[in-house]
């Protein structure tokens, strides 16, 4: 018989233990994120220009947690509008220095500053005629003292326990990292638009590429004011969108009308036979552009809690007509 092994409760002091310690790391990594805020100014301002200026793209590179580091702010550079890879510091000794050009900015992670591969190819770099922006945690090192702009990443002290374990070292250098990152973007104009560009295959993408044109509805039943309720009825049955628009004879939006408004007009009036659809339509429907973002629909519609929108030319008229399954269906919900 296989004995079931139930695994026993941590004691109450270990557990109020381990939120305490939590509680520390995060104090101690979110004050050496705000002693980072209190130290910028020349040397960041001169790394931004000197990015700005660059005619090729940003190298990142590091060893170890460093080159964890370096390796997701190459990928923020790159989707926030400056171009970036990684390298590997270990292998651009063995071949992929030539990654590298005379054009290019490389950034250098390192809290010591003292990493060998990192200081074996920044002369090779600089010899090429790249330019150095090293963040370190020693402004005195051998990389901060090689570099053309060094960045300060000094920490009081790490958030292990043991003072050993990259912790608030490596947040530091994320979080500087990714305030140049930012302030890259903002110096570029780099908008929404851009961003969705560059994550076209996810929800953010669709949101802010998708236009109220890309999913409309372009078949519209249309009528005249002056047509009878039954026959009003009979065309939003036949357009299978619950409601037709009711056009003037300039082809003007004078309203909608709608299985809602059917039924209050029922309630109300009892016998439709011989009202005109202009009596019972709901006047001055909801609208959009065509060009607005398909995201720009869907507050419409939550914000006044209706199902269906019009949708407008440039000249103001009726081109098409959108209800939230059409935007369920283009995922931009």
């Amino acid at each position: 018989m296989n004995q079931v092994i139930t695994p026993t409760a941590a004691p109450v002091q270990n557990a109020d233990r381990a939120v305490a310690m939590g509680r520390q790391v995060l104090e101690i990594e979110a004050a050496a994120v705000a002693a980072l805020a209190r130290r910028l100014g020349r040397e960041f301002r001169a790394a931004v220009t000197l990015i700005l200026e660059s005619r090729g793209r940003v190298v990142v590179s590091g060893i170890g947690k460093s080159g964890h580091i370096a390796r997701k702010l190459a990928a923020t550079f790159a989707s926030t509008g400056t171009p970036a890879y990684f390298v590997h510091a270990a292998e651009a000794i063995h071949g992929d220095l030539g990654m590298i050009t005379r054009d290019d900015v490389l950034i250098a992670i390192s809290n010591s500053g003292e990493n060998d591969e990192l200081l074996t190819i920044v002369p090779l770099v600089k010899r090429l005629g790249g330019k150095l922006i090293a963040i370190t945690g020693n402004e005195s090192s051998s990389l901060a003292n090689e570099a053309d702009i060094h960045l300060d990443a000094r920490v009081d002290q790490e958030a292990c326990p043991l003072n050993l374990a990259p912790t608030a070292s490596t947040t530091a250098a994320l979080a500087l990292g990714d305030a140049l990152a930012v302030a890259l973007l903002d110096a570029r104009g780099f908008g929404a638009e851009d961003f969705a560009r560059s994550h076209p295959g996810g929800a953010l993408g669709r949101k802010l590429l998708t236009h109220v044109g890309d999913v409309m509805q372009a078949e519209v039943p249309t009528l005249a004011q002056d047509v009878p309720v039954p026959a009003a009825l009979a065309a939003m049955t036949k357009g299978g969108m619950g409601m037709v628009v009711v056009l003037d004879a300039a082809a003007n939006i004078t309203g909608i009308f709608t299985d809602g408004d059917l039924r209050r007009a029922m309630e109300r009036l009892g016998d439709l036979r011989e009202t005109p659809v202009s009596a019972v339509m709901t006047s001055n429907p909801r609208s959009i552009g065509a060009r607005r973002l398909a995201v720009e629909a869907v507050e419409m519609m939550e914000a006044c809690k209706i199902n269906q929108l019009l949708v407008k030319d440039d000249a103001g008229l009726l081109c098409g007509a959108l209800n939230m399954h059409d935007l369920f269906q283009a995922k931009v919900v």
